[in-house]
């Protein structure tokens, strides 16, 4: 099996696009939250790997291709923001201030639970950089000693937690300016939150496009200030 798989490129694209398409379809016909399509997909994914003793190496090298379309992916999202750059210049401070609010708040909620929980110092820093993407998180826990690999791992929960919770916290929070919504799922859940406010509204989708640049590099800069605490 891991030879046949090993001489196809293509295979892991494949079962990827395919579970995300199945999941995809349910939770539109079922309108289940819970039924989310990155959160499902990566299990069955990981289960199948496991049950078949497939190594995933080979997974990763037959599932390059959309590794490569991350890129250009993240890079679309300047698109609705273009759109909607009237409504930015007429919110910009209000902007700039609730992603910097919402910076700080996770920054002192993960310092305050890591005191409270005793964990150790390098899981503790692991932890802070979670609501930024992969590429910046990784790197800021790599530098300040923290577990690259584990920082991953939480900011891809993280984003899926944002994903499936976003539209239900605007509501019960009631959080209906499609700015304040935007702002706060790309703060708190970087790229994966903005997936799902893309679907709520092109403004939302917008203001959460541009907190994701934002708030990294507010995180990249007050995270050293936020590990000298632990």
């Amino acid at each position: 099996m891991n030879e046949f798989l090993g001489a196809s490129s293509t295979w892991g694209s494949v079962l990827t696009i395919a579970c995300f398409g199945l999941f995809r379809l349910l939770q539109t016909k079922l309108r289940r939250a819970w039924l989310n399509p990155l959160l499902l997909s990566g299990i069955v994914i990981g289960a199948f790997l496991l049950a078949l003793n497939i190594p995933y190496s080979l997974y990763r090298n037959s599932s390059s291709m959309l590794s490569g379309m991350l890129l250009p992916a993240t890079v679309s999202l300047a698109v609705p923001l273009y759109e909607q750059w009237q409504l930015l210049k007429r919110n910009l401070a209000a902007i700039l201030c609730g992603i910097a609010s919402g910076v700080i708040t996770g920054l002192a909620a993960t310092v305050l639970l890591a005191k409270a929980f005793r964990l150790d110092r390098s899981v503790a820093l692991s932890f802070l950089p979670k609501s930024v993407t992969t590429a910046i998180g990784a790197d800021i826990a790599a530098e300040l000693g923290g577990i690259p690999s584990l920082a991953i791992v939480l900011i891809i929960l993280t984003g899926i937690c944002g994903n499936m919770l976003a539209p239900a916290l605007c509501k019960w929070f009631r959080l209906r300016d499609p700015v304040a919504r935007g702002i706060a799922i790309g703060t708190c859940s970087h790229a994966l939150g903005t997936s799902k406010a893309l679907e709520m509204g092109e403004a939302e989708g917008a203001m959460s496009g541009l907190a994701i640049a934002v708030a990294g590099v507010m995180t990249a800069v007050l995270v050293p200030l936020a590990a000298m605490l632990l």
